[in-house]
C-alpha cells in the first residue's frame, strides 16, 4: 500500500474504533485537531479503509481490488480537493494522480484555494454509479482553503447529500470554518499522540534531540520533524539571545536582534515570541515549560520579575498582529516594534 492506505502508529486504534461502526456512518466528517499531528494523513487513510472491499476491524486489508486500485493512484471512487499549490507540492503534477477535479491553467501561477469550479467539477462523479457497489470518498484538504463561495457550493451539495458517498475534511480551527457548514458535518477530533509516541516515531524517522524537537512543535510530532527537517534549531539562536539580554539587562538593546529578523517571515518570529510568552507564563506559575525546556533556567529567572497581565496582554497584541503579517506597512518598524513591546512585558517596571 502507499501513504494514502497507512495510519500513523497512534491512529490505528483510534481509527478502527471509529471505522468499525461503518454502517452508521455520517455522510460527512470534519476531522480536526492541533496542526501537526498527521490529521491530512488519517483523512486520506480513512478514505482507504473506507473503500476496502475486505476490511480488517476496519482498517484497510492491503490487496483487494479496491487496495490495488488506490496503491496505483487512479482509484475512480477517490477524490482529493485541495489547492493546485498543494497538490502540486505533493507531486500531483496536473492533478492527475488520484482523480483530482481540476488543475489550474499552465500559464497561471498555481491557486492556493480551494476553487468553486473544483467542486463543481464533481457533478458528474456524484451522479455515477460506483464502480464497486460501495462508497464514493471526497477527501477535502485543509478546509481552511475554501473562501466563502466555495464554502457555500459545498453546503449546498451537503445539504442534499449524494448516495454512498461520504466526505471527509480536515482543519485545525473548525471555529474559523463557515458556521453553518460545520453544522452539516459530525466531527472528530484526534487526540494528540502521547509523548512516548511522538519520540519513538521521530526516533525511527532519524530526528536529533527529538525531545527538544517536540516540545519546540506543541507535541505534535509530524511538525517536529518538519521542523528538524528545515536546518534550524529547536531554539532560534536569536531568541535565545533575546532571553539571555532580558535576564541580564533591566533596559536591553534589542537593536541589533531585531535587525536580524527584518529579512524573515514574520509569521516565523511572531510564532516564536508567542510561544515564548506562553512559556514566561507556564513558568510564572510555576508549571514546566512547553516549548523551549533547554531555556528553562534563563526562562524562570525572567518571569520572576516579568507581569503576568502584561505578558498575557502582549500575547494577545501579537495575535492580532499575526493577522496582518504578510502585509507590514513598514517590516523594519514592525519587527522593532514587537521586540520593544516583548522586553517591556518582561521588564519589572511593566
Amino acid at each position: 500500500m502507499n501513504d494514502l492506505a497507512q495510519f500513523l502508529p497512534w491512529q490505528r486504534d483510534f481509527a478502527s474504533r471509529w471505522l468499525s461502526r461503518r454502517e452508521r456512518f455520517a455522510h460527512a466528517w470534519l476531522i480536526h485537531g492541533l496542526p501537526g499531528i498527521g490529521k491530512r494523513q488519517f483523512a486520506l487513510a480513512a478514505a482507504g479503509s473506507l473503500l476496502c472491499e475486505s476490511p480488517d476491524h476496519g482498517l484497510a486489508c492491503g490487496h483487494c481490488s479496491a487496495c490495488l486500485w488506490l496503491a496505483s493512484g487512479n482509484h475512480p471512487d477517490l477524490r482529493r480537493i485541495r489547492p493546485d499549490a498543494l497538490a502540486l507540492e505533493e507531486g500531483a503534477a496536473g492533478g492527475e494522480d488520484d482523480g483530482e477535479t481540476s488543475a489550474a491553467p499552465a500559464k497561471k501561477a498555481p491557486s492556493k484555494d480551494i476553487r468553486v469550479d473544483q467542486l463543481r467539477a464533481l457533478g458528474p462523479w456524484f451522479n455515477t454509479a460506483t464502480h464497486r457497489g460501495g462508497w464514493r470518498v471526497a477527501v477535502l484538504y485543509p478546509a481552511r482553503a475554501m473562501n466563502p463561495i466555495t464554502a457555500n457550493a459545498l453546503l449546498k451539495v451537503l445539504e442534499e447529500p449524494p448516495e454512498h458517498t461520504v466526505f471527509l475534511m480536515v482543519a485545525d480551527a473548525p471555529d474559523r470554518l463557515l458556521p453553518t457548514l460545520v453544522s452539516r458535518c459530525r466531527r472528530l477530533p484526534l487526540p494528540v499522540p502521547d509523548a512516548a509516541q511522538s519520540l519513538a516515531w521521530l526516533k525511527g524517522q532519524d530526528v536529533h534531540d527529538a525531545e527538544q524537537w517536540l516540545a519546540a512543535a506543541g507535541g505534535a510530532p509530524l511538525l517536529a520533524r518538519q521542523l528538524a527537517q528545515s536546518g534550524a534549531r529547536p531554539c532560534p539562536q536569536w531568541l535565545e539571545d533575546l532571553m539571555s539580554l532580558l535576564a541580564d539587562a533591566r533596559q536591553p538593546d534589542i537593536g541589533p536582534l531585531a535587525d536580524q529578523l527584518e529579512k524573515q517571515p514574520p509569521e516565523a518570529w511572531i510564532d516564536a515570541l508567542q510561544r515564548l510568552l506562553l512559556d514566561l507564563m507556564l513558568a510564572g506559575a510555576d508549571a514546566p515549560l512547553r516549548y523551549f525546556p533547554s531555556l528553562d533556567k534563563t526562562i524562570r529567572r525572567v518571569a520572576l520579575r516579568a507581569s503576568p497581565a502584561a505578558l498575557a496582554e502582549t500575547g494577545r497584541w501579537l495575535a492580532q498582529q499575526r493577522a496582518v503579517a504578510g502585509h507590514p506597512l513598514n517590516a523594519k518598524l514592525f519587527v522593532h516594534s514587537a521586540m520593544q513591546r516583548v522586553a517591556l512585558a518582561c521588564s519589572p517596571a511593566s
